[in-house]
């Protein structure tokens, strides 16, 4: 081999090697991003319930590793409350539009927040994982009230909270009744669609390089992470799953997934139009007639 292609492979090599070092840097860092969230990073919220007329509380819970979480308390005047959770890296405003329409009909609202978002300590997200230990935290707070009735609480969740919905109800059978926009069945289903949509990168190489350093990362492998795995151990309680086919945050395939997994009595509201989290805005009458249905019939017994 001549002296010249010797340097020329070696200057090809190390190129080669340079392209996958930043390559291996990269997806590091946007798997860092994905599962971190320091305070000066956050969404912060813009607005709070006194913009849209509501009575309300500022409250706060400590989790179980003593973290502060933030809240928002709207009294109920029926004695039932719904608890509600926000999505990835939101913030308890996503739920205003939410909270003001079930007050309208007379239910309590709590608007929690999980670590590592909005006001609340924390920085790592573990989707789940960790954050049972912040919904039970909000749970205690609710039963600790002396307004609200604890036989009649229900959870509603947009996307990320929907699954941490799911997943804390299949924990506490006290929650009566589950509504779940767009929540996602499964990291393993969803991660493409999610990955491409928050980092803007293409599925291949950057999908499975992120994943790896995620799960290195955190200790969590992406098949922990699945919804489908809780929301049949809610049965006899109900379920309300929405979904768009339009989603392209998580995969448009997650509603029908959870509803297979799901046991009787449960529902699917399915739109192909819809984008994500899109129905309480894009089909706000049939929303509202929906939810508030599905929660007087199993909260308050009452028939639609």
């Amino acid at each position: 081999m001549s002296r010249k292609i010797k340097i020329t492979l070696s200057l090809f090599i190390t190129i080669l090697f340079g392209i996958f070092a930043g390559l291996l840097y990269q997806t590091r860092q946007e798997a860092i991003k994905l599962l971190t969230a320091p305070i000066e990073t956050r969404n912060l919220p813009s607005e709070s319930p006194a913009d849209y007329g509501l009575p309300f509380e500022e409250v706060t819970a400590t989790n179980g590793d003593g973290m502060r979480l933030v809240g928002w308390f709207v009294p109920s005047e029926n004695g039932a409350v719904i608890i509600m959770q926000h999505g990835y890296k939101a913030t308890r405003r996503e739920m205003l539009n939410e909270a003001t329409m079930m007050h309208k009909h007379g239910y309590g609202v709590l608007i929690t927040s999980v670590r590592a978002h909005d006001y609340s300590e924390g920085e790592d997200i573990t989707l789940g994982i960790y954050e049972m230990s912040d919904m039970e935290a909000w749970y205690q707070y609710l039963i600790s009230r002396n307004d609200i009735n604890p036989n009649q609480i229900g959870i509603l969740g947009n996307s990320y909270g929907g699954m941490l919905a799911i997943q804390y109800a299949s924990q506490n059978e006290n929650i009566k009744a589950v509504v779940a926009n767009c929540a996602f069945s499964s990291m393993q289903d969803t991660v493409t669609t999610s990955v491409k949509h928050f980092t803007g990168l293409p599925e291949f190489p950057f999908v499975p390089l992120i994943v790896f350093w995620a799960e290195q990362n955190t200790g969590i492998k992406i098949e922990e992470i699945d919804t489908t795995q809780y929301i049949s151990l809610i049965s006899p309680r109900p379920v309300l799953l929405m979904q768009g086919g339009a989603d392209t945050v998580i995969s448009p395939s997650s509603g029908q997934i959870l509803y297979d997994a799901a046991k009787e009595p449960k529902e699917l509201w399915f739109d192909a139009e819809l984008g994500h989290t899109a129905f309480d805005k894009e089909r706000a009458e049939e929303y509202e007639r929906r939810v508030v249905e599905f929660f007087n019939q199993y909260l308050l017994d009452v028939s639609p």
